[in-house]
């Protein structure tokens, strides 16, 4: 097994916009997610984000569901050289062109909404870097999960600045608290050999448990 440090292949991520469209699909083994995304091909434009809609795009999938999902802004700083990418399927939606970046097993009885862990295959790398700030949710056994991307989806007035108290404004589980913390060194999240564990909060900002 290689013990190499991840190197970082693409930077200044941190505040770069993005949207996804999530195609949920019955399968054998239960609900499955597709995830599609402008990561790295468009800034998600907000005039032609509007014009979708998830019933028709599920009908044209073929899709149980769709859920849209964002626009969002990354709080991580980078992408590592391990980056993995799956199968290229590219999709473009009402002019938006999206690629599809991650697999989401639901299960036969999914657990969805806010503080519920999610396994998803992205096979990425994620890097915050050594300075810059953080913002984590601790579950009551003091696993810190901390955010990837905050949502303008739900709150269009969520930023980078209002990160900093958004714990007054979360209605979290009992046991769960919001910190949040300047890095002393890089962190890095290491999940092209692992499969990612994901929540949102009730704003649908998203944030991963560190490898």
């Amino acid at each position: 097994m290689s013990t190499e440090t991840p190197k970082k292949l693409i930077g200044d991520m941190r505040g770069v916009r993005y949207g996804e469209v999530l195609a949920v699909y019955l399968r054998d083994h239960g609900l499955e997610a597709e995830v599609f995304g402008t990561q790295l091909l468009n800034d998600c434009p907000q005039e032609l984000w509007e014009t979708l809609d998830a019933p028709t795009i599920a009908a044209e999938m073929g899709a149980v569901m769709v859920k849209l999902n964002g626009p969002r802004y990354w709080t991580l700083d980078g992408f590592g050289t391990k980056l993995a990418p799956m199968e290229p399927i590219m999709r473009e939606f009402n002019g938006i062109m999206m690629r599809r970046i991650a697999v989401v097993e639901l299960g036969a009885e999914p657990k969805l909404g806010p503080y519920n862990g999610m396994k998803v295959n992205r096979q990425a790398i994620f890097f915050f870097d050594a300075g810059q700030t953080v913002h984590e949710l601790v579950d009551p056994d003091g696993l810190a999960y901390v955010m990837q991307a905050l949502c303008v989806g739900v709150d269009p007035t969520m930023s980078v600045d209002s990160l900093d108290t958004l714990g007054e404004r979360l209605a979290m589980p009992e046991g769960w608290s919001y910190r949040s913390r300047v890095l002393t060194e890089d962190l890095v999240v290491d999940t092209t050999a692992t499969v990612a564990t994901v929540l949102q909060d009730e704003f649908e900002n998203s944030y991963t448990l560190p490898s």
